[in-house]
């Protein structure tokens, strides 16, 4: 890529550190963390629709949530266990595939919290779109630094016009009524 544009050969540098400061910024905005509990509640809320195995409870979390949270299994098998231990769930093993569903005492649990399940919480309601934007952000930014990395003068040149009209189309989004 001959003419690469390198933070050190484009306008000091300038444009490639403003690209990497937004890319940081969407980055931090684009965790998963939830509070503690959630992830507990979320379990529960589930097994109260139909049993479910693990890797079902962890699809169904993320489709509800409009992909804005899918927990990790290291924190689904161990609250799977956790709930076990105290009697909230039972497992059946079936084909080398654990299935879990509420007892009475976990259903007793379900119907008693006044929590609503996780993706149901206010800032969940939104159909993902605090966690679609970021995320797009990032996408965005990332594939702008590659092109500061590594693009041709005239790609460079052709990417600033891209990103110019998508700023002002967001504008535009934010004008409509």
């Amino acid at each position: 890529m001959g003419e690469g544009f390198a933070a050190g050969n484009w306008a000091g540098g300038a444009v490639w550190d403003a690209m990497e400061q937004l890319r940081g910024q969407f980055e931090q905005k684009v965790g998963t963390r939830v509070g503690r509990g959630d992830v507990r509640a979320a379990v529960l809320a589930l097994l109260a629709e139909r049993p479910m195995h693990g890797y079902q409870i962890i699809q169904e979390i993320e489709e509800r949530s409009n992909g804005a949270w899918k927990p990790s299994p290291g924190s689904v098998y161990p609250t799977l266990q956790l709930l076990a231990d105290e009697g909230m769930i039972s497992v059946e093993e079936s084909n080398g595939r654990k299935t879990y569903s509420l007892t009475e005492a976990g259903r007793a649990e379900a119907e008693a919290s006044d929590r609503s399940a996780p993706w149901e919480a206010p800032g969940a309601r939104d159909g993902g779109r605090t966690g679609a934007l970021p995320k797009a952000g990032l996408a965005l930014a990332q594939a702008a630094a590659q092109l500061g990395r590594s693009g041709t003068a005239d790609q460079v040149k052709e990417a600033v016009a891209v990103l110019d009209e998508a700023r002002r189309k967001l504008y535009l989004i934010l004008a409509q009524d």
